[in-house]
């Protein structure tokens, strides 16, 4: 895909990106490159809290975290607590506050349910399965996960057809959790409202955004400030995702968008030129 080559012209010294259909997958840059995913942490942890419910470990609706929240309030942001402690803001499911603690509170009631220290159950729940060897939690489960373009390739092309966890719950997590929440998005400002699905942001018709115009407005996924990203399109059937060494700033806001409808673009392009 020509969108991809757009990489070499953004303003930093390592990139590496992916776009992954139904029919496969196509790169650029050093995909074997470990790059340290900063939030995008997060949908990995998230998906590994979702094999623990399939596995019957934990339930979304289960007590966590603060008085009166649960597993899915602590996926969803909506838990009430600050973004970096534990201190609570508000009662849960009345805001959404976006808080990196909230998915340090998932590792740690992960591991106390199941006995396996959390980033091992990351390792053998998600990152083994998917045959995503260079992947690994390095920290605090909100933003120290560390990974290569080639292993997320393998991650959004689970999301875009789930083998790991069941088709409902899937959709629980790509679809909006505690609807009309308002909420601040980090990087963008306060959205009305800010939807949430399961440890995915998702874009409805939020404005400004890291995505692209063209994206739908069912678009779910992350983006992390050490200047990564990654999104699936369930309507267009694409997913993407671009790994960089320099931090989320202004060169990120405007090289993005350009770089999303493009890779949405030439998606388009392909499938309808396909025979009928």
């Amino acid at each position: 895909m020509r969108s991809l080559e757009q990489i070499k012209d953004w303003p930093v010294r390592h990139a590496a990106a992916g776009v992954v259909t139904r029919d496969g997958a196509q790169t650029a840059g050093d995909v074997q490159r470990v790059f340290p995913l900063a939030s995008v942490t997060k949908p990995l942890v998230a998906y590994a809290v979702l094999v623990a419910v399939e596995e019957g470990a934990i339930e979304l609706d289960q007590p966590a975290g603060p008085p009166g929240a649960t597993v899915r309030h602590l996926l969803a942001h909506t838990s009430g607590i600050a973004f970096d402690t534990t201190d609570i803001l508000a009662a849960p499911g009345t805001r959404r506050i976006y808080s990196s603690a909230g998915f340090e509170l998932l590792a740690a009631f992960v591991a106390e349910q199941t006995g396996i220290a959390f980033p091992e159950y990351l390792r053998e729940a998600v990152f083994e399965p998917l045959g995503m060897t260079a992947s690994v939690l390095a920290g605090p489960a909100g933003h120290a996960g560390r990974s290569t373009a080639a292993d997320l390739v393998r991650f959004v092309a689970e999301l875009l057809n789930p083998q790991l966890i069941s088709a409902p719950t899937h959709a629980a997590a790509t679809s909006v959790q505690f609807p009309g929440l308002n909420g601040v998005l980090p990087g963008y400002g306060s959205q009305r409202p800010n939807d949430w699905g399961l440890g995915f942001e998702i874009r409805d018709g939020k404005s400004p955004h890291w995505t692209g115009g063209a994206n739908s407005a069912g678009t779910y996924g992350h983006f992390g400030q050490s200047g990564t990203f990654l999104w699936v399109d369930p309507e267009i059937g694409v997913a993407s995702l671009t790994l960089s060494d320099e931090n989320f700033g202004d060169w990120a806001r405007e090289a993005w968008p350009v770089f999303s409808d493009a890779v949405i673009a030439e998606a388009i392009l392909a499938r309808n030129s396909v025979p009928k």
